[in-house]
């Protein structure tokens, strides 16, 4: 086959998989007398496994997962397949864990000490971090406490309580700050309960998404690795 040929079943370019090749992403090619390269079936299953682990692992680890198979190196790409799957399933306990967490503040406004709002060194102990890590989060607009007009102290009413307590959960998933707060800006800006909802719900469907894309590229991958190893 041509390169061409391997390109049509996927409405890719030549060129395309003449770059994938290039880099190692399949397997070593050879050529005609002429200097044209030509590809087996063993190449059309490379590519084809390439595209669809590229759907669950992103380009740069599906690249990687090629690149160990096509050099013999087996365990790496288990190891790589393997880490894929933990960090999902980590993600999927954070999910879990965010929404237990927003359910129960739903329910129930935070109880504050004393009836008062609490102070910067109350709320770290309440939610197990470093008062530092409070005062990061309100650079990061991740949190808007009000400030004590006699002392200038920062006071956390209840909205900061939840605020904070969703950051730990989102934080502890792997969020990036920038990406915290602005789900809570939207959270904010959407009144609370709905966009709860949503971004739950959103979230669980992108996890899905993501493990059904990981088991539609594991068939592929098998079926490569038993061409690879009876070519």
């Amino acid at each position: 086959m041509r390169p061409i040929d391997l390109a049509r079943e996927h409405g890719l370019s030549a060129q395309a998989v003449r770059n994938y090749d290039a880099a190692g992403i399949l397997p070593p090619s050879e050529r005609s007398a002429t200097g044209y390269r030509y590809y087996t079936p063993l190449h059309a299953q490379a590519l084809r496994t390439f595209l669809a682990l590229r759907r669950g692992h992103g380009h740069q680890r599906a690249a990687e997962i090629m690149r160990a198979i096509n050099r013999g190196d087996t365990d790496s790409v288990y190891r790589l397949i393997d880490a894929a799957h933990v960090a999902l399933l980590a993600e999927r306990d954070t999910r879990t864990e965010v929404a237990a967490t927003l359910g129960a503040l739903s329910a129930a406004a935070p109880t504050q000490v004393g009836g008062r709002p609490l102070t910067v060194g109350e709320l770290a102990r309440r939610i197990g971090v470093h008062p530092a890590t409070l005062r990061t989060w309100e650079t990061e607009g991740i949190l808007r406490p009000q400030r004590d007009r006699a002392t200038g102290y920062r006071e956390y009413g209840p909205d900061c309580v939840r605020d904070a307590e969703i950051a730990r959960q989102l934080r502890r998933g792997g969020y990036l700050l920038r990406q915290v707060a602005q789900f809570l800006e939207s959270l904010r800006e959407a009144g609370g309960t709905d966009a709860l909802s949503a971004f739950l719900s959103s979230w669980q469907d992108r996890l899905a998404t993501r493990s059904r894309d990981l088991l539609a590229g594991a068939a592929q991958l098998d079926a490569y690795l038993t061409l690879f190893g009876h070519p």
